[in-house]
C-alpha cells in the first residue's frame, strides 16, 4: 500500500457518512405549511412530522431550526425596509416644513417691514377709524407682539386693521 493511498483511506475514516436524504417539494410544502402555523417544533409533532415524511425525526428538528432561521432574517429585513420608509418619510416631511417655517419667516420679515415703513411715514398720532377700531376691539388681545419705536403692537390687531379694514386705514 503506498502512502496516498493510505492518506485517502484515513480520510474516509473521519468523514462522516452523508446517508441525510434531500427532501422532496411535497415534503417541504408540507413543512412550510406547518411552520406557517407553529414556528416552535414541538417533540410530538417532530416525531408526527418524521413518521409522516418518512424522515429521521433529527433532520425535521434541523429543517425547522434553518427555516426559523431564514424567517427571522427576512423578518428583520422587513422591519429594517418599513422603518427606512418611514425615515424617508419623515425627513421629506422635515424638508417641507422647513421651508413653510422659511417662508413664514419672510412673510413675517415683510409683514415688519411694511409696520416699519408706515410707522416712519405717520408723523403725527394716528387715529383709528370706525371700522378698523370696531373689527380691533373684537379680536380681544393677542399674543403675539412686535415693538415698533416703543410702541406695543399686537399684530392680529395689526393684521385686521391692514387687511379686514381695506387696508387704507391707519392704525394705533
Amino acid at each position: 500500500m503506498d502512502f496516498s493511498h493510505s492518506q485517502t483511506q484515513q480520510k474516509q475514516h473521519y468523514l462522516p457518512k452523508h446517508n441525510k436524504k434531500r427532501l422532496t417539494e411535497d415534503q417541504v410544502r408540507l413543512l412550510e405549511r406547518t411552520f406557517t402555523t407553529t414556528k416552535k417544533l414541538e417533540p410530538e409533532l417532530k416525531v408526527q412530522l418524521a413518521n409522516q415524511l418518512g424522515v429521521p425525526p433529527r433532520q425535521i428538528a434541523i429543517w425547522y431550526q434553518n427555516k426559523r432561521a431564514r424567517w427571522k432574517t427576512q423578518s428583520l429585513e422587513l422591519d429594517y425596509n418599513t422603518l427606512q420608509v418611514k425615515l424617508e418619510n419623515a425627513l421629506s416631511d422635515r424638508r417641507r416644513l422647513e421651508r413653510e417655517v422659511v417662508q413664514l419667516q419672510e412673510e413675517l420679515w415683510r409683514a415688519r417691514q411694511m409696520v416699519f415703513s408706515l410707522s416712519q411715514e405717520t408723523t403725527v398720532q394716528p387715529t383709528v377709524n370706525g371700522s378698523c377700531n370696531s373689527s380691533c376691539d373684537d379680536r380681544g388681545s393677542s399674543s403675539l407682539h412686535e415693538e415698533v419705536d416703543g410702541d406695543v403692537l399686537q399684530l392680529d390687531e395689526l393684521y385686521a386693521c391692514l387687511y379686514g379694514a381695506g387696508g387704507g386705514s391707519t392704525w394705533v
